[in-house]
């Protein structure tokens, strides 16, 4: 009876072996781990696009006079604040509504062609008006 080296390995053996020289790698994230840093970004770049667009705007300036009349300006930040969580609030629920019966394209088409529209609009009252 002759005996093999069972050191030498067999082809089966060396495919599945673990190379210790190489590091150890876990598989790709899973849903779980991958959420915190999805929702960071869309909380990030949620802030940055509605802290610029809103920058400046009629409604700051609304509030900045507020704040000047009534000499209480936490007060107005307040009143200030639940007004434009209320109105992302009803944007965020339409906006998932929406999306549960349109496609991202035909979202973001319908978007933007109802901007198109409103820009083309006050374009054009500022033209008559002038």
């Amino acid at each position: 009876m002759i005996l093999s080296d069972s050191s030498a390995p067999t082809p089966s053996q060396s495919e599945s072996a673990i190379d210790p020289s190489q590091p150890a790698t876990i598989p790709s994230t899973t849903p779980e781990r991958a959420a915190p840093s999805k929702a960071i970004g869309a909380f990030g770049s949620t802030f940055i696009a509605i802290f610029l667009a809103e920058f400046g705007d009629k409604t700051q300036v609304a509030v900045l006079l507020m704040a000047a009349e009534s000499h209480q300006p936490w007060v107005v930040f307040a009143g200030a604040a639940m007004a434009l969580i209320a109105t992302s609030l009803v944007g965020v629920v339409l906006g998932q509504w929406l999306s549960q019966r349109l496609s991202a394209r035909t979202l973001e088409t319908a978007v933007g062609a109802l901007l198109l529209v409103v820009s083309v609009s006050l374009l054009w009252d500022v033209m008559l008006g002038s």
